[in-house]
């Protein structure tokens, strides 16, 4: 298994790592690690997109959820069916934002010993027909030591993480809904989440090398970009929706 995940994933990134550091970044390490950051972004594009569109009809699902839960406050079993056609009618799946992530998380397990145990101490791993490096170095932008932790990149990436979870924030239910305690609870988790996880990425951050908090500082900020882009692209398809209805009325 572990020549599989080898060959799979962490040879071919280690491998285009050092492509980019010999070629487009003139063998400066930050500019490789950006580049790779782009291109593995671009690859999951479709999966990152499919996980956001989950999430964001999820949250617009949400005051017809509070109005199910006031209609069978008293009905579990209805409440649950009532749920279940609801999703059935807008074609959500409540889990399918998960598969997408789960899907990437073998590339940022790979990335991430690529930047641990990879440059350097195991070039070997590089193809024959790409230019193999003496030695890389990790001394990026002439000053940035990227081989080395680095608080104010981990900083960044923690701000990042803030950020991008502050988009995805679930809005706390009216108290007056019968059934909303549970919603209540939720958003009171995301809330807390919130400065969580951001608080976590700097902590592991600053124990990490610099290398990797760049990549996930970098990778944050183009998730950001593209969940900005999916919320102004299904904003756009929900008003032509609704046109298209008053129209048909």
């Amino acid at each position: 298994m572990a020549d599989i995940f080898t060959t799979i994933f962490y040879q071919p990134i280690l491998n285009l790592l050092v492509f980019l550091y010999n070629t487009i970044s003139f063998h400066d390490f930050g500019l490789a690690i950006v580049f790779l950051t782009v291109i593995l972004k671009l690859v999951l594009w479709p999966l990152g997109r499919s996980s956001i569109k989950s999430q964001k009809s999820l949250q617009d699902l949400q005051p017809k959820l509070d109005k199910l839960k006031k209609k069978y406050a008293d009905d579990k079993a209805g409440l649950s069916r009532a749920t279940m056609d609801l999703y059935k009618e807008n074609k959500v799946n409540p889990f399918s934002s998960c598969l997408p992530l789960l899907i990437q998380l073998p590339f940022l397990i790979a990335v991430y010993r690529v930047f641990r145990d990879g440059v350097n101490s195991k070039l070997d791993y590089v193809y024959s027909f790409i230019a193999r490096p003496e030695t890389i170095n990790l001394v990026s932008f002439s000053f940035l030591d990227l081989g080395k932790p680095n608080i104010v990149l981990a900083v960044l990436a923690g701000l990042a993480q803030f950020w991008q979870a502050k988009m995805m924030v679930t809005k706390k239910p009216a108290a007056n809904i019968p059934g909303a305690k549970d919603e209540n609870m939720a958003a009171i988790m995301n809330k807390q989440m919130l400065y969580f996880m951001p608080a976590i990425t700097i902590f592991i951050g600053i124990s990490l090398p610099g290398g990797l908090t760049l990549y996930w500082f970098v990778l944050t900020i183009f998730t950001v970009f593209q969940q900005m882009l999916t919320f102004h692209k299904h904003k756009d398809a929900a008003i032509e929706k609704t046109v298209e209805g008053t129209i048909v009325k």
